[in-house]
């Protein structure tokens, strides 16, 4: 394992365990009245209670002040580097990497040779399916006018994973899809379903810190691509895709020096 990808997964490591430790510190008695809510602690709570904020100065329950402090930090850092938070930072996104690591090695994955698992959903289903993420934020925001609790608040699957919810049938069922749905199809929720990542999309095209490909050294031998674990087609022609968690895997796995670069500034390509 390189630098890189070494040094994501330590970041992606630190992001479970700080929402594990958050997650266990909402177990003790009376932890919300010292710690506030355990729903205060995702960026996403600050878009669920953005009208009710705008319209009355009042939070939906179980968020609060900070949600809007995690939204704020998370946007900053995808106006600087896309959709990084994703890719890097985001726990959700630990637990599915984590568990396509294991549905190859179960299926005999070893090393950098990908097992029967995960699967690749066919090209015009995936492309289809890519627009319920969208479709899902725009109900949740219709949903938000008129909610007294986050709209995602009963299956949310942060809640499910990282809030120790075995109470609740349902969160149990979303946990569970979660986790199986990440072993079926690599980044499964990436793909299909965050409505954060619908958001933070927007910035990749933006932000001054992203991957090019030096067009004078690319021999389109097609690694990149095949390793992407957001299945993004034709990776060179597309690291400013909505799709791009800014991962950097296309880097890893160019077999040739100096053709996939991380870049600081609009440049999409380099010539040599």
């Amino acid at each position: 394992m390189n630098d890189t990808r070494r040094s994501r997964r330590y970041m992606q490591g630190a992001a479970a365990l700080f929402m594990l430790v958050i997650g266990a510190r909402h177990l003790m008695p009376d932890s919300n009245s010292t710690a506030g809510g355990f729903d205060a602690f995702c960026p996403f709570g600050a878009v669920e209670s953005a009208w009710s904020f705008l319209t009355t100065g009042e939070m939906l329950r179980t968020t609060n002040a900070l949600n809007i402090t995690m939204f704020v930090a998370v946007i900053a850092v995808s106006v600087f580097a896309g959709r990084a938070f994703c890719g890097w930072m985001c726990p959700m996104g630990a637990l599915q990497d984590g568990s396509a690591w294991l549905a190859s090695r179960i299926t005999g994955g070893k090393g950098r040779k990908k097992g029967f698992l995960p699967l690749r959903v066919p090209e015009k289903l995936d492309k289809f399916l890519r627009y319920f993420k969208y479709l899902l934020l725009i109900w949740i925001i219709l949903e938000s006018v008129n909610a007294v609790y986050p709209p995602v608040h009963e299956f949310c699957p942060v809640r499910a994973t990282y809030g120790f919810a075995w109470y609740s049938p349902l969160l149990v069922l979303v946990f569970i899809g979660f986790i199986g749905s990440s072993m079926l199809v690599e980044r499964f929720s990436c793909k299909y379903i965050c409505p954060l990542g619908a958001i933070l999309g927007i910035f990749n095209r933006i932000a001054p810190l992203r991957p090019i490909v030096n067009k004078g050294s690319c021999v389109d031998c097609g690694n990149c691509t095949r390793h992407c674990p957001m299945g993004i087609p034709d990776v060179p022609d597309q690291l400013n895709s909505a799709e791009c968690t800014r991962c950097l895997e296309c880097l890893e796995s160019c077999g040739r020096k100096n053709t996939m670069l991380l870049w600081l500034g609009k440049t999409k390509s380099v010539e040599q």
